[in-house]
């Protein structure tokens, strides 16, 4: 199977979807200012269950080398499912031919697509031995970095960096993670 690295419109959607205290929108707005580093036309828009932390949360997420026209994923190209409702929630509505990137350690049902491409990694045991389980959503990012090509995990290191800069403790933890995920 091949999977395309960008949809025909030119423009990749990805949505990132978990429990609320997971970092999805961490992991959006990093991607967004990965992309913005980059020099690509960004967008990301969050969204919130009725609960923060402990609800369901996505936030979507574009990059694109021209103009982008709304900033609503409907069909993404990737979906980064933090959790099982997340993934039974989105996965019909990735794109044929897309990314379905997955946390095994969360999820314990197999996707049923069979027309995109799937990666199911341990995301919060991997990141529970590297020292804290809140740095699942750098792995899954780092794990996405590698496999789509959307933007350099130098970008990404970057904008951490930035959003992190007066949290050298955290920083580390996390770019660590960006780094395991990325190793996958």
């Amino acid at each position: 199977m091949v999977v395309k690295k960008i949809s025909k419109s030119g423009c990749e959607g990805i949505l990132c979807a978990g429990f609320g205290g997971q970092g999805i929108m961490f992991m959006g707005k990093l991607l967004a200012e990965a992309g913005l580093l980059a020099g690509k036309r960004v967008t990301w828009m969050p969204s919130y269950g009725a609960e923060v932390r402990g609800g369901t949360a996505y936030s979507m997420t574009k990059i694109s080398k021209e103009a982008i026209a709304s900033p609503i994923v409907t069909s993404p190209d990737v979906l980064i499912a933090m959790n099982k409702p997340s993934l039974v929630k989105y996965e019909a509505n990735v794109r044929p031919g897309g990314l379905l990137i997955y946390n095994k350690t969360l999820v314990d049902v197999l996707p049923k697509r069979k027309d995109v491409k799937i990666i199911g990694v341990p995301m919060t045991e991997l990141a529970s031995k590297l020292g804290n389980t809140r740095c699942a959503n750098m792995i899954a990012l780092g794990v996405f970095l590698k496999r789509s090509k959307a933007v350099s995990i130098r970008y990404a290191v970057n904008a951490l960096k930035a959003a992190l800069k007066n949290r050298e403790d955290l920083f580390a933890l996390n770019k660590k993670a960006l780094e395991k995920g990325y190793s996958l």
